[in-house]
């Protein structure tokens, strides 16, 4: 605080209720604080939620990709069924009717396979979680 006089017996007192007014001005700054860290930690958990629903779709696209590709790649490799038809049939036994079959092709003696699911992100619409994989016999690449 800059003074143009000299300080006498009164001011000390004067001195001392401009700072207590000063400290009592800001009364309600720590609630506005507050409330703005928790709305940051509100935004921070809704955005984990969303990306753990995100990389939980996927895990169940590659789960379900991973075992239509095997089981394609069997009916090829025994010729007791079309591949496609019976890696159609597993994604179908999943027990998820969101699970479709996206793509099956047939190359060789391999299988190429993608599943695709849909995924509900809030605000952001509805998003497809897809994954692919790859089987046939094993060192016939």
């Amino acid at each position: 605080m800059h003074l143009r006089r000299p300080l006498r017996e009164g001011d000390v007192a004067t001195v001392r209720w401009s700072v207590v007014r000063r400290v009592h001005d800001e009364d309600g700054s720590a609630t506005v604080l507050g409330v703005a860290v928790i709305a940051c930690l509100v935004v921070l958990t809704a955005s984990l939620v969303l990306v753990g629903t995100a990389v939980v779709a996927r895990h169940r696209a590659t789960a379900a990709a991973e075992l239509a590709a095997l089981a394609a790649a069997s009916a090829a490799l025994t010729g007791s069924a079309e591949p496609c038809a019976a890696a159609e049939r597993l994604v179908r036994a999943q027990g998820d009717s969101s699970l479709r079959l996206a793509s099956c092709e047939l190359d060789g003696e391999f299988v190429d396979v993608e599943v695709a699911v849909p995924v509900r992100l809030s605000h952001f619409g509805v998003r497809s979680a897809s994954a692919r994989a790859r089987a046939g016999p094993v060192g016939a690449e």
